[in-house]
């Protein structure tokens, strides 16, 4: 779906009293879905009051909540063989996020097919769920399918919450990555982040003549599809606010240049020629501007380009090297690295280059810093001891917390929610030179819950897309 669809009469019931509202849903320009009806109804089957069925997730490590998924029903076999598959991308999307364990089916004592009406919450709490997810696929007259989830508080005895989209057949997927949103949102408080993409670039061949392709999936790995033909060396690609367009540094001819690519029409532009090396190009917030570093006689700076009127505005001047730079969410602030103190160094300063401050103070050397969607938090690499970290700090610098160490780990991208990072991982050759690889992982800001993202190739600097929201 490619901007906003309007969603008309969605109807949501509270004490079943039906009140009238308009809606809408930000897509990533890969399917039209629309939510039909939301469904918020306290059914007053619990005798006593208890509290809401919610996760921390600010207290650092959490226990993952028991969660049991049914199968979605279906009226023939193939809405059957889709509300199975659905079922198992919700469940897998749940548990990755570390928060939820989904319950082994073999564990039910009520079966799927009786769940068209109300479940039988004895039967759930006797497998220790927590949470209960029942749904079902329907086929409609125009071929598209609705798909319709419920979800219940097992010990309240009641149902948190109850949805339903439509969408062509062969948009299952997206639309389980949005349930699994739905169910996350509802019982953590944050915004979900499964329905989204990563941008990355693709490795493969032998590490002295590697073949790098620019190539876009699903956050979880499926879908993988290549946008360049490595053909060309490919670097550094960020999406843009939209998530429609990608930036990316590319040689053409042993030119470093910088590109723009629409994801769904493929058409590609030069950003414009620069003197020098480029390095590193982001997009600003509002999406017209990309911000970058140049090396101009033999000296890295900052620099934006404005998209519409390609006007370059040069935003630091020193000596030394300064590279990296990354936007806040409002646009205010740009956090980059430089070596001005002595040592390589995470600084701060305003948009228009302004009142520069240090804000690492830690031992090593810091890069490769990226702002919070949240705004309340950056991201950066670090390197001591010949050891290599991810880590996040507050804006100002404390708070400094480091997540995970390796031969090699770099270029750390967040998800929409700002509660997860994404980043590559190297390991080193043996004595022959082999068993070198990259690889993708994904962790939480607490540090824990580290996972391989697995990718039919070798993969290196990932990009999140922004949120859909």
């Amino acid at each position: 779906m490619s901007g906003l669809t309007n969603v008309k009469a969605m109807t949501m019931l509270y004490d079943h009293e039906p009140v009238r509202r308009t809606a809408r849903i930000r897509g990533l320009g890969r399917m039209a879905v629309a939510v039909l009806a939301a469904v918020l109804v306290t059914l007053g089957l619990s005798t006593h009051v208890r509290a809401e069925l919610r996760i921390d997730i600010t207290r650092g490590k959490v226990e993952p909540m028991p969660i049991a998924i049914t199968n979605f029903l279906g009226a023939g076999a193939t809405e059957t063989d889709t509300g199975r598959k659905v079922a198992e991308i919700i469940s897998r999307d749940l548990q990755s996020s570390g928060l939820f364990k989904p319950i082994d089916p073999k564990a039910f004592i009520q079966k799927p097919e009786a769940l068209r009406l109300n479940p039988r919450f004895g039967d759930w709490r006797v497998i220790s769920a927590q949470a209960l997810v029942s749904g079902q696929v329907l086929a409609q007259p125009d071929g598209k399918l609705r798909f319709e989830f419920r979800l219940w508080d097992v010990f309240a005895e009641q149902q948190m919450m109850g949805l339903a989209y439509m969408a062509a057949p062969g948009d299952w997927r997206s639309v389980a990555h949005i349930i699994a949103d739905a169910i996350y949102k509802r019982i953590t408080g944050e915004e979900g982040y499964f329905d989204t993409r990563v941008v990355f670039i693709s490795e493969s061949g032998p590490f002295q003549r590697r073949i790098k392709r620019l190539a876009i999936m699903d956050q979880d790995g499926y879908n993988v599809r290549f946008l360049t033909d490595g053909s060309h060396l490919v670097l550094t690609p960020r999406f843009s606010p939209t998530a429609q367009e990608i930036t990316y540094l590319s040689y053409f001819r042993d030119t470093p240049r910088v590109y723009l690519l629409n994801i769904e029409t493929g058409q590609q532009e030069v950003v414009g020629d620069f003197p020098g090396m480029t390095f590193a190009p982001r997009f600003s917030p509002d999406g017209n501007q990309v911000i970058m570093s140049m090396a101009l006689d033999g000296n890295s700076e900052i620099f934006t380009l404005d998209l519409r009127t390609r006007r370059v505005s040069r935003l630091t001047n020193h000596p030394a090297i300064d590279t990296s730079p990354s936007y806040s969410p409002d646009g205010r602030q740009v956090t980059f690295e430089s070596d001005r103190g002595g040592s390589q160094q995470i600084y701060v300063m305003n948009a228009n280059g302004s009142n520069v401050r240090r804000i690492s103070f830690g031992k090593g050397r810091y890069g490769t810093p990226v702002w919070s969607p949240r705004g309340d938090m950056i991201a950066f690499t670090k390197l001591r001891k010949g050891r290599f970290f991810i880590g996040i700090m507050r804006t100002d610098g404390t708070g400094e917390r480091l997540l995970t160490e390796s031969f090699l780990v770099e270029g750390p991208t967040w998800a929409p929610n700002g509660r997860v990072l994404m980043f590559f991982r190297q390991t080193p050759a043996d004595d022959r030179g082999r068993g070198r690889s990259s690889k993708l992982y994904s962790i939480d800001i607490t540090g824990y819950n580290e996972r391989e993202v697995v990718t039919p190739t070798d993969a290196s600097d990932p990009a999140w897309s922004p949120p859909t929201h």
